[in-house]
């Protein structure tokens, strides 16, 4: 029953690193299919899709970064994910265009960091 949560917070930051990815590719794919193309801005676009992102990027990095600090003692994960959230949450201050995308692709690029410093942070040391 031990090793049962440490699988579900490693779960939980591969699914964070994931996340990150798919929002980094929907902020540089909308510019460019909108740009390009001209189309599918209001929905590409919507307010939503970004507050539905930043509250579910909150819960995840919360609960398995949050869970693996507990675990494993270390800052670093939590600093590093937390200012890309304040990063995410600062591009939803800014209206649509380059300084958005900017906030968000370093907001989700920290997170996804952090991640990936919470599962190296569980590794058995060598």
């Amino acid at each position: 029953m031990r090793s049962f949560f440490p699988t579900i917070r490693a779960r939980l930051d591969r699914a964070g690193v994931v996340l990150s990815g798919l929002c980094l590719a929907h902020c540089v794919l909308s510019i460019l299919i909108v740009s390009a193309l001209g189309i599918g801005g209001e929905f590409l676009f919507a307010p939503a899709i970004h507050r539905v992102g930043l509250a579910v990027a909150l819960v995840i990095a919360a609960v398995a970064i949050g869970w693996g600090a507990l675990q494993h003692r270390r800052a670093m994960p939590f600093v590093v994910a937390m200012m890309g959230l304040t990063f995410m949450g600062g591009a939803l201050a800014v209206p649509h265009g380059i300084q958005e995308v900017v906030l968000t692709v370093i907001g989700v690029t920290l997170v996804s960091i952090g991640h990936i410093l919470n599962l190296r942070s569980h590794l058995p040391k060598a």
